[in-house]
């Protein structure tokens, strides 16, 4: 696995096990706010953990007490000054780097290490899975500042994860959500022990692993673009071209084959 040679100012990855990479947001000191340097980093390495074939899953989490703070305010001064399209260009930048990160082709793991506020949350929202440490909190603080909880997506995903009622309340209100409620309102999957989210995290990405890498990708496409689409026929038009893509490899030749011989199937994503 390639996974990346780039090196990052607020950012630093690794291979944490074979075929899984680890995102660590590294500004600790400011709660991992984000900043435009952030963004771009954010971009530019979604691009190049797509380009790494030996790649299958990616788990994002935060350094230090946090996961994200959102938008780091020490750099928000300019932000009224900016103009009507400064702020869309501000707005985009931030924009396209959650989209890159949320069309990485393989999952994407939010472990959510501590609190992920404002843009931190649509950061979190923008993963497939979510796992939470016992000190997780989340809360659409957009309000509290003035701001639209309509950002970097939070309006569309809240509302698909946990309903429009939860996700009225919570954005109207900028209210903490604890990990507990979250994983009761369907917001992350499961909440860990102390001390246990990386682990956990780490367990289930090798989980996704053992399966076939293109599988868990069109499924993965599957599931995002069905969506974002309306009609029951135009999503199983999605699912038939993924099916009769995927027969077409070696990795469900080799499925067959290990099913029958009662062994478990080695997958090469070929």
């Amino acid at each position: 696995m390639k996974c990346t040679r780039t090196t990052y100012e607020t950012l630093l990855i690794e291979e944490a096990l074979p075929g899984v990479a680890l995102v660590n947001l590294n500004r600790p000191d400011r709660y991992n706010a984000m900043t435009n340097t952030m963004f771009s980093e954010l971009e530019q390495l979604a691009i190049e953990l797509n380009d790494d074939d030996e790649l299958r899953v990616v788990v994002l989490t935060g350094a230090g007490k946090a996961f994200c703070a959102g938008f780091d305010l020490a750099d928000a001064d300019a932000l009224p000054s900016l103009g009507a399209l400064g702020m869309l260009d501000q707005q985009e930048l931030a924009a396209r780097a959650l989209l890159a990160l949320r069309s990485i082709r393989v999952p994407l793991i939010g472990a959510i290490n501590g609190p992920a506020a404002g843009g931190g949350l649509s950061l979190a929202l923008a993963a497939d899975l979510r796992l939470a440490a016992d000190t997780a909190k989340f809360n659409a603080a957009f309000v509290k500042i003035g701001l639209s909880a309509g950002d970097l997506g939070t309006s569309w995903l809240l509302t698909r994860l946990i309903g429009p009622a939860a996700t009225s309340e919570i954005c109207f209100t900028g209210r903490l959500v604890g990990a507990a409620e979250a994983a009761q309102l369907g917001l992350v999957n499961s909440v860990s022990e102390p001390g246990e989210l990386l682990n956990d995290a780490l367990a289930l990405a090798q989980s996704i692993t053992t399966n076939s890498p293109g599988g868990v990708q069109l499924s993965k496409r599957a599931l995002q673009a069905n969506m974002e689409i309306s009609s029951y026929a135009a999503a199983l038009e999605l699912e038939n071209r993924g099916q009769a893509l995927l027969t077409r490899t070696s990795d469900m030749t080799e499925a067959l084959a290990a099913f029958k011989e009662k062994r478990s199937p080695v997958f090469t994503g070929a």
